[in-house]
Parts: C-alpha cells; sequence; structure tokens
C-alpha cells in the first residue's frame, strides 16, 4: 500500500508542476488478464485517480462497468470506458480513452474527460489538434503489457511530453521506484496497471 501512495503523491507533483490540475494525475488501467477484478482494486484506490475501463468486448462490460460506476462515484475516482462512448453514457461514466488508431480528430464535448492513448511525436500532434484532455504516453519503461512496443525511455519520451500543449500521462512500465526520474520532464501525472493491482 506505501508503494501506491508513494507512486500517487509523485503523480500529483508532477500534475502541479505541469499546471494541469484539471485532468486527474494518477491513472488505473485495467486489463483482463492482469486484473480480472477491477472493481475490488478501484475500491481501494486513492481518491482521484483515474480508473480506465478496457473492456475489448466482454460479455459482461455492462454489468461491470455499472459496479465500476458505483465505487468511483462512491470513492471519489474518476471513470474512463475504453473505446466506448455508448457505454460511458449508460453507466454516466467521465468519459472516453481511445486506442490511438481510434483518435477521434476532434473533442466531442459530451464528457468531462476524453483522453487518448500515443506511442510517438505524431500521435501527440494528433491529440494536440483534436484538443483531448490528456494523451498516454507509453511505453516510458520497459513493460510486459502484451501489447508494450520498445520502451521510448526517459529523455525521448521527455521531449515528447515538453513539446505537447495537452497534458501528457506516462504510461509503460511506471511503479513507485522509477516515478521519480519523470520529475522535471513535462509529465503530468502517471498510468500503471501492475503498480496498482497490489492495493
Amino acid at each position: 500500500m506505501r508503494s501506491v501512495q508513494v507512486l500517487a503523491a509523485t503523480a500529483a507533483r508532477l500534475n502541479r508542476d505541469a499546471g494541469a490540475i484539471s485532468i486527474p494525475a494518477l491513472y488505473f488501467f485495467t486489463d483482463p488478464e492482469r486484473t480480472p477484478n477491477p472493481v475490488a482494486i478501484a475500491g481501494r484506490l486513492p481518491r482521484k485517480t483515474a480508473v480506465v475501463y478496457r473492456h475489448f468486448g466482454a460479455d459482461d462490460r455492462a454489468r461491470v462497468a455499472r459496479k465500476l460506476s458505483a465505487v468511483c462515484r462512491l470513492r471519489g475516482l474518476y471513470l474512463l470506458i475504453g473505446a466506448d462512448p455508448e457505454l460511458a453514457t449508460a453507466c454516466d461514466a467521465d468519459g472516453v480513452h481511445w486506442p490511438e488508431r481510434m483518435m477521434p480528430s476532434a473533442r466531442s464535448n459530451v464528457f468531462r474527460l476524453e483522453s487518448t492513448a500515443v506511442h510517438d511525436a505524431g500521435a501527440v500532434l494528433r491529440a494536440n489538434a483534436a484538443k483531448l484532455d490528456a494523451c498516454v504516453l507509453s511505453p516510458i519503461f520497459p513493460s510486459r503489457s502484451a501489447s508494450a512496443q520498445r520502451e521510448l525511455g526517459v529523455f525521448r519520451a521527455s521531449q515528447i511530453a515538453r513539446a505537447s500543449a495537452v497534458p501528457v500521462i506516462a504510461l509503460g512500465g511506471v511503479n513507485a521506484s522509477n516515478a521519480t526520474r519523470l520529475i522535471g520532464r513535462g509529465f503530468a501525472g502517471v498510468a500503471a496497471v501492475d503498480a496498482l493491482i497490489e492495493v
């Protein structure tokens, strides 16, 4: 639990330093294999964390989304639904998180928050043009995610973050130990899967 608190504190510092207090500083990304019970994990996350529910078309997605929505409201968390605005509306989520390949050309203004995944400077430019609320850049560090590409490294990722008008959240192998390496490098927060599972 202490490592999660340390990670949350680092994320909050990055958020303040970036002047991005209108968006969450810490993001928990669900994963069907690594987080089979996202509702239980959400129930233990620090306040103001954003839960990004990536359901990947699961049959029980509506039921899980409703449960996540209830827990998030109760605990003061944000809920973003991955690539599914209809489900986001149905469960009264705060917004939508888009995979890079599905990034909209413009923010819809339907939701409080719209974020997108990005993996390079070109995608960040597209997120800026769309005027999205945040982009989640990955992978920063080596990651065991099945979809992870070769890590960008702190220096390259920092160059991308500093050039963005849209707040950039660091994802990919981020944990309480290495998140401090992101301080002063233009990031507005951090996102994780594994580092938030054991809360």
